[in-house]
């Protein structure tokens, strides 16, 4: 696979923990990187699928199980994890159609997109020599984020209100981390990255049967593969890009990866900083 027009380079001797590596996109970039010779560990809840997947990519791929619904499973994963780890891709992804809980509480989409994540890198930033790269989505740039109510406990719950929510708290994390790691003097980058529309088994969900069936025919008609929508994660991986950078398909839904703008609160500072520190708050992960 390439990305752009650039090969991947050789991975021999780099690690990458890629989260929901089961299946989609996850997979899809696994895949292109244990074909370049590197280890890929598969952080992903359910074992069989895991397991399958890993012996389906050969090679030094391996399934490991983390749940990232429950910090006690995300603390548990990143004990397992020895020796230095070339690339973190925080990929996994959750959306519902009905407001559900974490094992520990949280809004499950914002509990498992965003806080899981956000603890699973501060549990392992330390063991991290290359990037951290988040997956995001488009749904971020009418998203707004809510301190007083991110749990949707007092406001109607909206599956994609909730859904964009998360992705915003994804590019706002991204953005901070590489902030304190440049602070830091580290040379780790932190860079996000979206896949455009994907047909990857992901169902995103309203309620609502005449918008969830356009979305489905939307996907059938439009939608490009697991490996095209891999690109801009690769991308963002691998590829020749700045710290705090967004990658997507170059014509939005689909397309060789390109560098684009975050827009709206993804770009606020203060935004930012807030949601870390409140992060940090909720997962007891600093």
């Amino acid at each position: 696979m390439t990305i752009g027009t650039t090969p991947i380079p050789d991975q021999t001797g780099r690690t990458a923990i890629i989260t929901g590596g089961s299946s989609g996109i996850g997979k899809a970039t696994a895949a292109a990187l244990a074909a370049q010779g590197a280890r890929v560990i598969l952080a992903v809840r359910d074992q069989a699928r895991g397991r399958a997947a890993a012996a389906e990519l050969g090679g030094l791929a391996e399934s490991r199980p983390l749940d990232l619904g429950s910090l006690a499973s995300v603390r548990e994963f990143a004990r397992t994890v020895d020796g230095p780890v070339d690339y973190l891709i925080n990929n996994a992804g959750s959306m519902t159609a009905t407001r559900r809980l974490t094992a520990d509480g949280f809004e499950s989409q914002f509990g498992v997109n965003h806080l899981g994540h956000f603890a699973l890198t501060n549990l392992l930033l330390d063991q991290v020599t290359g990037r951290v790269i988040t997956v995001s989505s488009t749904n971020h740039r009418k998203a707004h984020l809510d301190f007083a109510d991110l749990q949707w406990e007092r406001r109607p719950y909206r599956p994609f209100g909730a859904y964009g929510q998360t992705k915003l708290a994804n590019l706002l994390f991204t953005r901070e981390l590489q902030r304190r790691l440049e602070k830091a003097g580290s040379s780790v980058l932190a860079t996000a990255a979206h896949p455009g529309w994907a047909a990857t088994g992901f169902t995103m969900t309203t309620g609502r049967r005449v918008v969830d069936g356009a979305l489905a025919l939307g996907t059938r008609l439009l939608a490009q593969s697991p490996e095209g929508g891999a690109r801009p994660v690769l991308s963002a991986t691998v590829g020749d890009v700045p710290g705090g950078s967004f990658s997507g398909p170059r014509f939005g839904v689909r397309g060789p990866a390109a560098l684009e703008e975050m827009s709206g609160e993804a770009l606020d500072d203060d935004i930012a900083s807030q949601l870390w520190e409140v992060s940090e708050r909720l997962t007891g992960v600093r």
